[in-house]
């Protein structure tokens, strides 16, 4: 790791949001607000009610529940709703399932989608480098499907989840959704049937054209992304390895496993992002693989739904579709 404070950035215009410290902490720079869940679910009037739930306190892990209001207000519990497990984004490195405009998204997506979505706080990057954030990302799957937790229990259906990120969280629900194929048994009565790719957060020692094009794109400039993952993959590992970049060596050696389980992947992302190439290459490969593959191609920057709520609305529909 460099010595210096900006991490040897090749750009003179370009500030990180993250520093070193001299006593090899971190500091970041920019924290976006964070939103508490509801104060009492029972007496909220909202469309959708939250509760914050605890999974591993010596790593310091937890996760959201959203529920729609209707679900609990209803004296019927028979038909319960499907289950949209959420990891965040934020290179690995910013954010929390509490960030604002994360709970807002959420809170959308259960809504609109009619399902509780859960949305997993992990731990960060570079304190806790990869495979960090893939490791709570299973445990809390395992955590929910041996949970009491009451409104697990009461209106969650179990059979029917599934998983999703947004950018970096893209990255860890792929990843995780690997690692599910291969403990199937273990996590039952959990059923993931499926994994919602927005925007997935992938790299590559080999410049695309679009990264080129967009170099300095206000969201995510390519020293900046350079920057996510030499502070987030392992030391000493580069942006071809395997949590990088799923093309490498034409992708993983689960594909067999995924196939035969029938799990299926919607991959969304926007030609105006940075990454549109490799999450266009990475799409082409499930096809060539034989994976059951939606691709949802649109307009806008990086992680365009969570930034303007208006161009919500299409991402909503192709996850209705892919879901229902």
């Amino acid at each position: 790791m460099p010595e210096s404070n900006t991490m040897d950035i090749p750009s003179s215009d370009y500030q990180p949001l993250i520093v070193s410290n001299p006593d090899g902490t971190y500091t970041r720079l920019v924290q976006l607000p964070t939103v508490p869940a509801s104060p009492d679910p029972n007496k909220s009037t909202y469309p959708v009610v939250t509760k914050d739930i605890p999974v591993n306190p010596t790593n310091r892990t937890w996760f959201r529940i959203y529920l729609p209001r209707r679900a609990l207000d209803s004296s019927s519990t028979t038909n319960k709703l499907p289950l949209i497990v959420y990891y965040h984004g934020g290179g690995f490195i910013f954010l929390s399932a509490a960030s604002n405009m994360v709970h807002d998204f959420c809170l959308t997506m259960s809504e609109q989608l009619d399902a509780i979505v859960i949305s997993v706080d992990y731990r960060l990057a570079p304190e806790n480098r990869l495979p960090a954030a893939y490791e709570d990302a299973i445990e809390a799957l395992h955590f929910i499907s041996n949970s009491e937790e009451d409104w697990l229990r009461k209106f969650t259906d179990l059979s029917s989840c599934f998983l999703m990120g947004t950018s970096a969280g893209g990255n860890i629900a792929y990843q995780a959704g690997l690692r599910a194929c291969e403990q199937v048994h273990k996590l039952e009565p959990l059923k993931i049937k499926g994994l919602i790719l927005h925007h997935p957060y992938f790299g590559g020692l080999e410049r695309t054209a679009s990264e080129l094009k967009m170099v300095k794109d206000p969201i995510l400039p390519l020293p900046g992304n350079d920057l996510m993952w030499e502070l987030s993959l392992p030391v000493g590992a580069d942006r071809d390895h395997k949590y990088s970049n799923p093309m490498a060596g034409r992708g993983s050696n689960m594909f067999e496993l995924v196939r035969a389980i029938g799990l299926r992947v919607l991959v969304t992302a926007c030609h105006g992002d940075p990454l549109i190439d490799r999450q266009v290459e990475f799409a082409k490969m499930l096809e060539e693989k034989g994976v059951g593959t939606v691709a949802h191609f649109g307009e806008g920057c990086h992680s365009v739904e969570l930034i303007d709520r208006s161009k919500a609305e299409s991402l909503v529909l192709a996850i209705k579709d892919f879901m229902f």
